[in-house]
This record gives structure tokens, C-alpha cells and sequence, in this order.
């Protein structure tokens, strides 16, 4: 589980190639991002811009406290979702009442990181509008884009990147010096390891590169041509194909009709079906399965689509990428654009992408009855991997006229999924689409009403819940559609609970889980025996709380998965700590705070950790409920909520923080809850965990030292030496020195006057 920005090397490229000739170019840039706000690199598709962005992010991401954050935009289709796939990198969920950029701007207000925006010339004014927001409103920012074409936002620097230096042809005495050269050598030697290089095999490579006008991608194209030819014939081969290249510099122009021969030449030596499956994968959003591709590839002659990506593969048309146990596949964004043009022109498009759009049906369908089981957390990272195909699917669904109820069903289906991954605002606009253009009287609208209002009320938009299940009920008079009634009941037990009407909320949820049950529906019983079991511990029936959360906990335990889970446990916890054995509540917290981090449930680790937090102050540990408040503000914070939001954790969150900070005094307790809220995951989890952590790895060395040593520390930041305090307080100067030499190793400083700067800015008294 990530809960703050992604890593700057988690950019789902997929590449871990060597990196040729970009040293000027490298430097360039990184003196540009530390003197301007807004850098764009451009230049054609091929070019070698992203790598050099990805390069350029790494070597400086520690430069910035908040370190760095890649969002790759080639996958994108609608504009629309720019702030999304932001805010997803982020680690941001969407917040009640806010658009996402509203988020991802009130998150980066107090940031200080580099964030690269690559492939930028597809939503290029949308873009540009999110940047102008960005550099406006967050000082602390700077951006780095890519791009075939500027931002044309006010305070831009464009830096047009060339290609790779190429030999001369008046030929060179070091030709294995220039990058190109280095480039096709390395990637040939990727294909045959054995390829024997001498003066005239350089002088080959050298002429290549100059065919190829120095672009990295058209020379990794033809290198991987080496298996079956020379570098001469592959030069051979280029020139029949290659408009006839002048001495002088080459246009950018010219050089994008040199790489699209490039690529036709690419094109042309692959087989029939190997050019099918190009055309048909270019549909895919990002990276994608095998088997997607077979499903959608299916259309052609091919028998084994496995042995066609093989190929592909060996041509450096498809990039491998590994995702823990899994293989992806992915085209690089200028050849899915040639593959999807040649698509359309082929009159492929409209039934490859309706294969595309039944493939991610399936799936949804697939993964939704298979929720509940072991396999949950699988179905996390697949779905999670597929989010940008999703989309995709979606989108193309919308657009096609007869196919908006395709899109009904993969919207309507894993509420829990859009729920986890925090992005409500997305799947309600994704229903809402839908809806508009499904039918009144079609069967499936009530249920898509049903999780339309959930989505509404996990926002506390109460009112636009309370519009959509009111149309809902107006459709279920007409038909006896169980499953759908039920539900919306269900999400009405939701509402009534979260707005403190804890009876309504007992008399719906009983009655949904039951139904529920009777129905066989074990995954949607959860959810009511949740909303039954808290509503009815704050209503004082503790024992029957207990047996309706026992019931939950067994059922959610036998089915071996992690998200209802998560919930069992916290309503076994709440119960607990509000009313009954904090012991008990403890090992349900740290039960459930594990199955959070299983499927990396934020929101239920937030959960969690309140109650953490609860009981410390329960069991007068303040300062480690302090502590753990703030590690809970932190994850209250980036999933878009608050404890203090939720009716039904307000009253039980105010009155243990504000016992913690009674007894702490406020400006103790303000200074370890803002400790906890910036501690690094690790540290925040093993702590929850109740596991033994320095308090100089909390951010409060102070907090470890004996009352002497804090008495000493006092003085020290009083201004006395050493002596001075031996005689202040009738010991030896051997023994102050002792002290502060112990000091300043529980703090990690080497010297006194750190000692004094720690204690100004923290204390007011020694005591």
C-alpha cells in the first residue's frame, strides 16, 4: 500500500534498457527545472523525450522534500481525466464537494515536488490548463512535460530535444564514441550476443545511424533486425524504402517522415498476422494481458496469438513489462498511434474495439463473482493494472451508439473496487453517462441508480442520494426485481447511519441483510451486518453488536478475503472500544489494519488507526494516541475524509483526542500528532502494530530522554555551558559532559548548539 506520492521510478514504462548520448541534454534540463517552474521537452514521437524526463526525474527526485511523481498521459482518452490520473499518482481519492483538481491543488499547496507530465500533445489545452492552476496556486511545484508540441503556458521553457549525434560522413577515428552508434551496438548485442565488431562493421552501424538521422527509436527498430541481418543489409533494406537524405541538417519534418518509413519498413517485414495483431492491440490503453490480446486478436488468422507477441517482441514493436508474477505487454505510444491508424483505414476499428469493450465486460464480470474469496486480492492489482483499459472500454461504450448498456454493466458492477481505489467522482460520472442514455423502463437502471446513490453517499451527497434511490423506487413498483430492491434499501441503511439516525439505520439494515441472506448473496450481506452491528452498539445493545459482528467476522474469515474483512474487524474494534474490552479491539484493529494493507484499503487503515488512537487515550498512553491521530490525519487526509466527517466516529474521535490533549497540553499534543502525520509508512505501520520504535525515528527525540537529561537539554538550550550547569546543579562537569553526550546521540545531532536549536523550537518549560 502506497499512501503518499508515487515513486519516482514507478513510471509503468517498463524499461530498465542502458541510456546513450543525452549527457548535454540531461544537464540542460536540470538547470532549467532549478532556475523556472515549467519545462517542456519536445520534439517528434521517437525521439527519446520521456527517457530523457524519466532520467532527469530520478537523478533529481531527491531534491524535493516531497520527492517525484511520473503520470504518463499517452493512456488517456478523455481530457476530462487529466486531474484523475493526477491525483491517482498522488495517491489522492477523490473528496465530498470538490472537483478532483480542487484536490489535487489543495495537496500540493504545501509540496515541494517535481511532477513530470510525459506525452502531454493528445490533451494538450487541457494540460496546459491543469499546469496554469498547478504553477499558480502550488509555489512549491515544478513541472517537467513532454510533449510533441509546447504548453503555450505563460513562464514555459521549451527545450527542443535532437536527435543522437550521428558520425560524419567524412568518416571519424572513434565512431563507437557517438550515441547513436552505442545505441544500435547495445540493442544488437541484446538480439546476438556474439555479433562480432570491427572497423567495417562500425563504419556499417555508422552509415545506419545517418540513414536513420540519429533517432533513438527508428535505430532500436532496426537493431533488432540483426538476428537475420547484417548491419550493412539492414542499411541496404532502409535505403529503398527511405526518401533520399540530403548532407545538410535535417527539419523536424523530415525527420518524422524518416522515422514513419522507419516504421513502415517495420511494418512490412513483419508477417500478416504479426501486422494483425499490431493493428488490433493498438485499442489497448497502457499495457495489457495475454489474454486480452487473444480475446481481442481473435478475429485474425492467427493460431497462437503468444507466438505472434513473441515476435513482436523480438522486433522491439512490444515492450515487456513484469509486474510482480505477472507479464504485461505494452506499445510504445508513436507505434500504437501508426497501429491505430492503419486499424481505422482498414475498416478494423469499430469490431475490435467492440471486442476490446466485451473483453473488459467479462472481466468486470468475472472479477465481481469472485470478490469474495481468496482471490480478492488478485483481483485488485488486475483491475487496478486494467484501470486505464477500463476507461477505455467505458468511454468507447458511451460513444457507440446500441452499446451505452455495456457500459451500464461494467460501471454498476464492484462498487467496492472504485470504493478502494478512492475514485467515487469517476465511477458516479461514469454511471451518471450511462443512465442518460439507458432506457426508463430497462431492467438493469434501478440497480445502476442503487450503486449511483452508494457512490453519492460514501461523499455525504446526501441530497443527490436521496434523488437517485427515489427514482429507483419508482421503478421497482413496477417490476420484483429482488436483488435491486434489496440494495436500495441497503444503500438507505448507508445514509440513515452515516446522518446519526442510528434506529432507522438498525431497522433497514436487518432487514437487508436477511433478505440478503435468502437470496444466497453473501458479498451484499456484508455490508448491512456492518451498518447493523455499529448502528446497534451506539443504540447500547453491546451484546447483540457483538453477535452480529461475530457473525460477519466468521463469514468474511471463511471466505478467505480482505475487504469485508477489514470492515468486520473494525465493527468487532468500535463496538470494543467504545463500549466493552479494549484488549479485544486492539487485536481486531491490528487484524484489520493487516487486511487493509493486503488490497491497500486506505480508507480502512484509517479506520483502524483511529480506534488505535482511541485506545491509547482509553488506556491514558497520550502521547502514543497523539501519535497515532496524526498518522490517521494523514490517511483521513488522502482518501478525501475525516473522522470528524463520519456521524458516526465524530462524537467517539473528539472526546479521546481531546482527553490525549488535556493530558499532554496542546502544544505537546499539536507537536506529536503533526509528527505522526509526517512519519514515513514504514515507520507509521510498525508503530500501529505496537512495535518498538525510537522516538527520534518518531520526530520526538526529546520524548526519550531521562528527566535529568531533559533538564540539562533545557539549560543547554538556555545558553549555559557546561560548567555553568554542573554548577546550577551541584554535579561534576565529567557528569553534564556524560549527559550531553547522550543527548545528542538520542537526538542524532553532533553538536550542542543543535541541542539548543531542538529545545527552543519545541519547549517552553523543562518540565
Amino acid at each position: 500500500m502506497y499512501w503518499l506520492a508515487r515513486r519516482a521510478d514507478d513510471t509503468g514504462q517498463g524499461r530498465s534498457t542502458s541510456y546513450f548520448g543525452r549527457e548535454a541534454e540531461g544537464a540542460e534540463v536540470r538547470g532549467l527545472i532549478e532556475t523556472g517552474r515549467l519545462t517542456t521537452l519536445t520534439g517528434p514521437g521517437g525521439v527519446g523525450k520521456t527517457r530523457l524526463a524519466i532520467t532527469v526525474m530520478r537523478q533529481t527526485a531527491p531534491d524535493y522534500t516531497g520527492g517525484a511523481v511520473f503520470v504518463g498521459l499517452a493512456e488517456l482518452r478523455d481530457p476530462a481525466l487529466i486531474t484523475n490520473l493526477i491525483a491517482d499518482r498522488l495517491g489522492l481519492h477523490d473528496r465530498p464537494g470538490e472537483t478532483t483538481l480542487d484536490t489535487v491543488l489543495a495537496h500540493l499547496r504545501n509540496q515541494a515536488l517535481l511532477l513530470v507530465l510525459d506525452n502531454c500533445e493528445h490533451v494538450v489545452s487541457a494540460c496546459a490548463d491543469v499546469v496554469e492552476a498547478v504553477l499558480h496556486t502550488c509555489p512549491g511545484v515544478v513541472v517537467l512535460a513532454t510533449g510533441r508540441q509546447s504548453l503555450d503556458v505563460p513562464g514555459e521553457r521549451v527545450l527542443p530535444i535532437p536527435p543522437l549525434s550521428v558520425p560524419p560522413e567524412a568518416g571519424s577515428d572513434a565512431l563507437a564514441d557517438f550515441p547513436s552508434v552505442q545505441l544500435f551496438l547495445d540493442r544488437a548485442r541484446a538480439v546476438v550476443p556474439t555479433l562480432l565488431v570491427d572497423d567495417d562493421t562500425l563504419a556499417d552501424v555508422a552509415l545506419l545511424c545517418r540513414r536513420l538521422d540519429g533517432l533513438p527509436l527508428a535505430i532500436e527498430l532496426a537493431a533488432a533486425r540483426v538476428r537475420a541481418l547484417s548491419p550493412r543489409q539492414i542499411a541496404d533494406r532502409l535505403d529503398r524504402g527511405l526518401p533520399v537524405l540530403t548532407t545538410g541538417p535535417r527539419t523536424a519534418p523530415e525527420r518524422q517522415h524518416t522515422l514513419r518509413a522507419t516504421i513502415d519498413w517495420s511494418y512490412r517485414l513483419c508477417s500478416p498476422s504479426e501486422q494483425a495483431v499490431w493493428r488490433q492491440v493498438s485499442v489497448f490503453a497502457g499495457s495489457f494481458e495475454l489474454a486480452a490480446a487473444e480475446f481481442v486478436c481473435a478475429g485474425t488468422d492467427a493460431l497462437n496469438v503468444l507466438d505472434l507477441i513473441d515476435g513482436l517482441l523480438g522486433k522491439s514493436v512490444l515492450l515487456r513489462e513484469e509486474h510482480g508474477d505477472v507479464v504485461r505487454y505494452r506499445l510504445l505510444e508513436t507505434l500504437r498511434e501508426y497501429g491505430h491508424e492503419l486499424l481505422a483505414g482498414s475498416g478494423e476499428l469499430t469490431e475490435t474495439m467492440r471486442r476490446h469493450c466485451q473483453w473488459y465486460d467479462r472481466l468486470t464480470a468475472t472479477a465481481e463473482a469472485e470478490w469474495v474469496s481468496a482471490a480478492q486480492d488478485g483481483w485488485v492489482s488486475r483491475l487496478n493494472r486494467e484501470h486505464a483499459n477500463l476507461r477505455a472500454a467505458l468511454d468507447w461504450a458511451l460513444r457507440q451508439p446500441g452499446e451505452a448498456l455495456s457500459a451500464l454493466r461494467i460501471a454498476t458492477r464492484l462498487d467496492e473496487y472504485w470504493t478502494l481505489r478512492g475514485s467515487l467522482a469517476e465511477a458516479r460520472t461514469w454511471l451518471e453517462r450511462a443512465l442518460a442514455k439507458t432506457p426508463a423502463g430497462h431492467p438493469d437502471r434501478p440497480m445502476g441508480l442503487g450503486v449511483c446513490a452508494l457512490h453519492a453517499l460514501w461523499q455525504f451527497d446526501v441530497e443527490n442520494a436521496e434523488t437517485l434511490l427515489a427514482e429507483a423506487d419508482t421503478l421497482l413498483i413496477a417490476t420484483s426485481a429482488e436483488p435491486a430492491q434489496t440494495f436500495v434499501k441497503h444503500v438507505r441503511a448507508l445514509g440513515a447511519m452515516l446522518q446519526r439516525d442510528f434506529e432507522s439505520a438498525v431497522t433497514l439494515s436487518a432487514g437487508t441483510a436477511a433478505a440478503f441472506r435468502a437470496q444466497g448473496d453473501l458479498r451484499r450481506e456484508f455490508h448491512p451486518l456492518f451498518i447493523l452491528a455499529v448502528s446497534i452498539s451506539v443504540l447500547g445493545d453491546l451484546d447483540r453488536a457483538r453477535e452480529v459482528a461475530g457473525r460477519m467476522l466468521t463469514l468474511t474469515k471463511a471466505a478467505g478475503e480482505a475487504y469485508y474483512l477489514s470492515m468486520a474487524e473494525y465493527a468487532c474494534s468500535c463496538v470494543e472500544a467504545l463500549y466493552g474490552d479494549a484488549t479485544v479491539s486492539m487485536e481486531a484493529s491490528h487484524s484489520g489494519l493487516r487486511a487493509s494493507l493486503r488490497i491497500g484499503n486506505r480508507f480502512g487503515a484509517a479506520h483502524h488507526i483511529e480506534i488505535l488512537a482511541w485506545l491509547a487515550a482509553r488506556q491514558s498512553e497520550h502521547l502514543r494516541s497523539a501519535i497515532l491521530f496524526g498518522v490517521a490525519a494523514r490517511l483521513w487526509h488522502l482518501v478525501g475524509s475525516s473522522a470528524e466527517a463520519a456521524g458516526s466516529l465524530a462524537v467517539p474521535h473528539f472526546d479521546h483526542l481531546n482527553k490525549a490533549r488535556d493530558a499532554l497540553g496542546e502544544a505537546r499534543f499539536d507537536r506529536a500528532r503533526a509528527a505522526g502525520a509526517v512519519l514515513p509508512e514504514d515507520t507509521a505501520m510498525a508503530y500501529a502494530f505496537g512495535k518498538s520504535v525510537a522516538p527520534a525515528d518518531l520526530g520526538l527525540p526529546g520524548e526519550s530522554l531521562t528527566i535529568r537529561e531533559r533538564e540539562i537539554a533545557f539549560l543547554v538550550g538556555a545558553g549555559l555551558s557546561n560548567r555553568d550547569i554542573a554548577a546550577k546543579l551541584v554535579i561534576s562537569v565529567r557528569t553534564v559532559e556524560t549527559h550531553v553526550q547522550n543527548i545528542m546521540t538520542k537526538f542524532g545531532v553532533s553538536n550542542r548548539t543543535r541541542i539548543a536549536t531542538w529545545i527552543t523550537s519545541t519547549e517552553s518549560t523543562p518540565n
